[in-house]
């Protein structure tokens, strides 16, 4: 008895064997009892978004979509990791499609990379400023459709999980936030995964397929391309794949070969994307203050146009480019200074900027937790005036009044928020120096940690800022 209790402890699968809990996710159709309700409320969202009132904080399509998604979506992945990419609903068409056209060909070599995907992401950010989404129910609603048929245009063609892997944007956008998530998938006990023959886990089997991101379960550090999908734990004959505790942001410190992956520090697209990540949380909480006007104004000017799309086209490059590219640089240089490193600004940038990644998200979750917070019970009057329009009463007359917390009450939290992922990136940025210049390690983590807490400051003026309430009746 006494030896058979430590390699339990060993096996030990997590949150898999939780009463109930564990009993669902390790059923083989667990994911549909994610995918079918989510799939239900997208199909609500846009039909309501095509044919319900004009007026967006009166439309479950805009208010659902830019008040209460993405804060959820954010609160999820710091509470318990990527369940929305599980739960995706455009999967369960996509599979269902499956059934009737069998994909053919395998993604391009050139593109298996972010750079596409981190195309996609900014062109994103990009259209919700420009086309201003968060206004308009009808360009929600399409928005939606648009997304399901991207899915089914590129995994009807292309074999596995090419859509989620190299071009979901909202995909890449909780991959890089998952880094910070308190739970992963990984091996229960590695020396089960040493003996094993089959592979299931990654080849599939006749009960289920492996996994469809080429994430091999012995060598998978971290949740970067994780979906959450449990594949592999309904393949796995010996049951020795645990979702289990994640040390939040630990692996972005660590550079050992990933499946599926390799070495983030021979990852240039992988940097980019955390470093989009980040930057991109500082520019979409900039499009909601009122500078960005006199900003806007200025650049217009100088660039004699009257049309928005240049001006902003100018800025996203200056946000997301220029901006990027002097600020890591000048942390670069700085770290071969005082290291008397001999490598390139491009190898050091590429090592150093996964620090980023739990700032960004700090920026994130800030930012979308105060409009979910404060526009919390927004959705319950919108949904009465739907159900009323539609001849059902049964939840009463419209309640417009129905808000959140207050703003004064919602700032603590987002300064909160904002400092953990100071914490966190300032201990990575240490991680990092300390493996890459271990002599010289606080040499080489002072230019990032005062990247970080620059960077940090801007966010703290912006929070700071009256911020427009996109999508609600509150001022």
């Amino acid at each position: 008895m006494t030896s058979a209790a430590p390699a339990r402890r060993r096996r030990s699968r997590g949150v898999l064997e939780w009463p109930l809990v564990g009993a669902l996710l390790r059923w083989r159709h667990s994911r549909l009892l994610l995918q079918v309700p989510l799939f239900l409320v997208a199909l609500v969202l846009v039909l309501h978004g095509l044919f319900g009132p004009r007026l967006a904080p009166m439309n479950l399509a805009t208010v659902m979509v830019w008040v209460h998604y993405r804060g959820a979506l954010v609160l999820v992945l710091l509470v318990a990791g990527n369940l929305f990419c599980m739960g995706c609903p455009m999967l369960a068409l996509r599979d269902l499609a499956r059934r009737f056209v069998h994909p053919r060909f395998d993604w391009p070599q050139a593109l298996r990379n972010k750079w596409l995907s981190i195309g996609m992401l900014v062109g994103v950010l990009f259209g919700y400023e420009l086309f201003d989404w968060w206004g308009d129910p009808r360009a929600t609603a399409w928005l939606i459709v648009a997304y399901f048929g991207a899915i089914l245009a590129v995994d009807l063609v292309f074999k596995h999980a090419s859509f989620c892997k190299f071009v979901c944007p909202i995909g890449q956008f909780n991959f890089a936030a998952s880094t910070i998530s308190p739970l992963e998938i990984r091996a229960a006990d590695a020396r089960v995964c040493e003996t094993c023959t089959t592979k299931d886990c990654i080849k599939g089997s006749e009960l289920s397929r492996g996994c469809e991101l080429a994430l091999f379960v012995p060598e998978k550090r971290g949740n970067m391309d994780c979906t959450f999908c449990l594949d592999c734990v309904h393949a796995c004959p010996h049951e020795n794949v645990a979702l289990a505790r994640h040390e939040p942001a630990d692996d972005l410190g660590l550079d050992p070969h990933r499946s599926g992956l390799g070495r983030f520090s021979k990852r240039p697209d992988l940097a980019a994307l955390v470093t989009v990540f980040c930057f991109g949380a500082l520019l979409n909480a900039f499009g909601m203050v009122s500078p960005v006007y006199a900003v806007q104004r200025w650049m217009a000017g100088v660039m004699h146009v009257e049309s928005e799309w240049p001006v902003l086209t100018a800025l996203f490059g200056v946000a997301l480019v220029v901006e990027p590219l002097v600020l890591l640089g000048l942390a670069c240089w700085a770290t071969r200074a005082a290291t008397g490193s001999h490598e390139s600004l491009l190898t050091l940038g590429v090592r150093h900027a996964y620090c980023l990644a739990p700032l960004g998200f700090g920026i994130w979750i800030a930012h979308y937790s105060f409009h979910f917070l404060t526009g919390l019970l927004t959705f319950v009057p919108v949904l009465q005036k739907a159900l009323c329009d539609l001849g059902a009463p049964i939840l009463g007359q419209p309640i417009w009044r129905l808000g959140g917390l207050p703003k004064s009450a919602a700032l603590p939290i987002e300064l909160g928020l904002l400092s953990l992922g100071v914490i966190a990136s300032c201990v990575v940025a240490w991680r990092i120096a300390e493996r890459s210049a271990s002599r010289r390690t606080l040499a080489a983590f002072l230019p990032w940690a005062a990247l970080v807490l620059l960077l940090a400051g801007a966010a703290v003026w912006l929070f700071e800022q009256p911020m427009e309430m996109r999508g609600t009746f509150l001022q």
